[in-house]
């Protein structure tokens, strides 16, 4: 057996003014060839995932392209053409091939192609035929359409969120198309599209009602190859925005469909548990200052995994206000990372950070080339990352700020203790988040706050703007179901 494995992924935030441009993907973010296993082979990640797998059955797997770049927004025609034109090219050129896995994220968004993903596997489809089987595992923050299940033949769904599943999903994935081109089974898909947001922060697999939610997708998975609930991804303005259950039987599409409408009725029955609101920055700082630290407040606004630029002071400035000390924060600003590289390890130096220019004097602690690695699972299953150059400034107010010149999810401790920043020394600690933190900093917090802050990212949808959403859609409009 002789797989191919290529993909484009990325989470499209369309709020975000920042575009998913060719000059982003190029920083580092395109793969090539031998490139792809030596970034992924030892990783938690989906494409970790299939190269394991590939590898423990016997399976030939070559690596085309992979595409990657932190969530910001809508991919620019160019980026896409250029990308997909050069995946397709190498899948068309190295095949035949007896099965295909794509590493798509779901939610990503082009210029001109609101349902990017859908196109990408409708593509890889039409060069490679209708009898051999595709596979692509999706992250839980999909928003899925018919499009997208039509071209595919697996449709597998990250169940974690955080996300510390991807491997095992891969490697599910893998063996279900080694089987369908075995001849074993014949996978039937079912999509059910629910007219349903979730708030962001109702969204922790571990909590209900998700939780419940999971358990009950579980025990309808009894005799089918796969059943999945999907979160979808509010910040994506498209017409398939919302939550969505996929269900895949071995020949029976009919089941397939009545196990994907009972898990939908399910959801549908917990709408308004799946609803939020969040807290002040000013609330959050008193149950801060209570707390035994460190407490760990969630910047949900500047959330750097939902497209958020990693720059916001919100937090930082209300500190500041009230003479709040002990507190550690990321934020990315390349012009006062170049100012601390200019005066040194050891300068004491007066900064404005952030676009909001907040005024900072302090000491210049540590600079770095920014890339550190995560060995452990993380959200994604990323191993390598990279924040540019960068450095740690210890502030007269008492605070650590790490400064990056690109933005990085805050999924992983190495961030700051590759710096020399031991997160478990402060009172209080700002990630820039709402999931994807969970599973690297709940292991060390007393206590976990989510804060309801402005940006791109904030958890109040109705902030928002939207054109090109469904309508009745659940909360915005009261809606029905069936």
């Amino acid at each position: 057996m002789r797989f191919a494995t290529l993909g484009l992924f990325h989470e499209a935030n369309t709020f975000s003014p920042f575009k998913a441009d060719k000059r982003r993907f190029e920083d580092g973010g395109v793969c090539r060839g031998e490139q792809i296993i030596a970034e992924y082979a030892e990783s938690s990640s989906t494409v970790g995932g299939y190269i394991a797998e590939c590898g423990r059955l016997g399976i030939e797997l070559v690596p085309l392209i992979q595409a990657f770049v932190t969530p910001v927004g809508a991919i620019t025609e160019d980026a896409f053409e250029s990308l997909v034109g050069e995946m397709l090219d190498l899948l068309r050129k190295n095949g035949p091939w007896d099965g295909v896995l794509l590493n798509i994220h779901g939610a990503a968004v082009a210029e001109h192609i609101p349902d990017a993903d859908g196109e990408i596997a409708a593509r890889a489809r039409e060069v490679v035929g209708r009898d051999v089987p595709v596979g692509a595992v999706l992250d839980m923050h999909a928003n899925v359409s018919e499009r997208l299940i039509d071209a595919l033949t697996v449709t597998l769904v990250y169940q974690t969120n955080p996300h510390i599943d991807a491997r095992d999903k891969a490697e599910a994935c893998t063996r279900l198309i080694l089987a369908t081109a075995e001849g074993r089974v014949r996978p039937e898909q079912a999509l059910t599209q629910l007219p349903l947001v979730v708030n962001i922060t109702r969204q922790d697999t571990s909590e209900p009602p998700i939780s419940e939610l999971l358990d009950k997708a579980r025990e309808l998975a009894g005799g089918m190859l796969s059943v999945s609930l999907v979160e979808g991804f509010p910040y994506a303005d498209v017409s398939h925005m919302g939550m969505s259950c996929i269900a895949i039987s071995d020949g029976d599409v009919q089941r397939a469909r009545r196990v994907a409408d009972e898990l939908a009725d399910e959801i549908w029955r917990r709408r308004n548990d799946l609803q939020a609101r969040g807290i002040t920055v000013d609330e959050a700082l008193d149950i801060a200052e209570r707390e035994s630290g460190p407490v760990v407040l969630l910047d949900v606004g500047d959330n750097i995994g939902g497209g958020a630029p990693g720059d916001s002071t919100e937090i930082l400035r209300a500190a500041i206000a009230r003479g709040t000390r002990s507190l550690v924060q990321t934020l990315c600003d390349p012009a006062a990372v170049r100012h601390c590289i200019e005066a040194g390890v050891g300068a004491r130096v007066e900064l404005e950070v952030s676009t909001d220019k907040v005024p900072v004097t302090g000491l210049v602690k540590t600079l770095s080339d920014g890339r550190f690695e995560e060995p452990k699972p993380t959200h994604g299953g990323f191993r390598f990352f990279d924040m540019g150059p960068a450095a740690v400034l210890e502030t007269d107010a008492g605070h650590t700020l790490v400064l990056g010149t690109k933005a990085v999810i805050s999924s992983s401790l190495q961030q700051l203790l590759s710096v020399g920043v031991d997160p478990t020394t402060f009172q209080v600690v700002v990630a820039k988040g709402v999931n994807s933190p969970r599973a690297a900093y709940t292991p060390i917090a007393k206590r976990v706050v989510v804060v309801d802050t402005d940006g791109v990212t904030a958890m109040g949808l109705e902030r928002f703007t939207y054109a090109h959403r469904r309508k009745p859609l659940f909360p915005f409009e009261a809606g029905q179901w069936r």
